[in-house]
């Protein structure tokens, strides 16, 4: 059976229970959760207070492990293998859960990373250490140009409309 909630006015949240409540009535309905919210690092803290297994089905800007998951075996369909390749990750790293939790999967394997985005939009700096702290040699670019050459896979993520930022994705040859 899927219990499903879509928005807080379709809940006992807007009563005003709390997601730890919410979760744990929910757990004697199923074997596993899913859970996505708005909020980073929710899913973490609602994990804490059940005794099922919970997915990250994403949460704000923070993670999307399930979108990894995938991302990764379509890596190993496509090219055969995760290890020895160079990722690179290009458009709005600091916004995009997608790339946050990619960079941290791809952290279990031997892969380099490098990644484009205006400095606005680098990736967050707890990102980076994590991915630092387990031996992986990453390498940031302005012009995905400069990081072509080097490029296995190229994963890219949309600037959001609302950001008013420009990022360089092709050569001109008219110059």
């Amino acid at each position: 059976a899927v219990v499903s909630t879509q928005s807080p006015s379709e809940s006992s949240l807007l009563k005003g229970e709390s997601v730890e409540d919410t979760v744990r009535n929910i757990q004697g309905y199923c074997d596993i959760m899913v859970m996505r919210h708005p909020t980073p690092g929710q899913v973490t803290i609602a994990a804490r207070y059940v005794n099922k297994p919970m997915i990250n089905g994403g949460d704000g800007v923070g993670e999307h492990p399930t979108q990894a998951l995938l991302d990764v075996f379509t890596i190993r369909e496509e090219i055969g293998t995760v290890n020895g390749i160079t990722v690179t990750m290009v458009g709005d790293l600091k916004h995009g859960r997608t790339v946050h939790s990619l960079a941290r999967l791809l952290t279990l394997y031997n892969v380099k990373l490098q990644y484009v985005s205006p400095p606005e939009l680098d990736m967050p700096a707890e990102v980076v250490d994590y991915v630092k702290n387990k031996g992986i040699t990453q390498t940031s670019y302005r012009d995905v140009m400069d990081a072509m050459p080097s490029t296995d896979v190229l994963y890219v993520t949309r600037i959001q409309k609302r950001k008013k930022y420009r990022l360089r994705l092709c050569v001109d040859t008219t110059a």
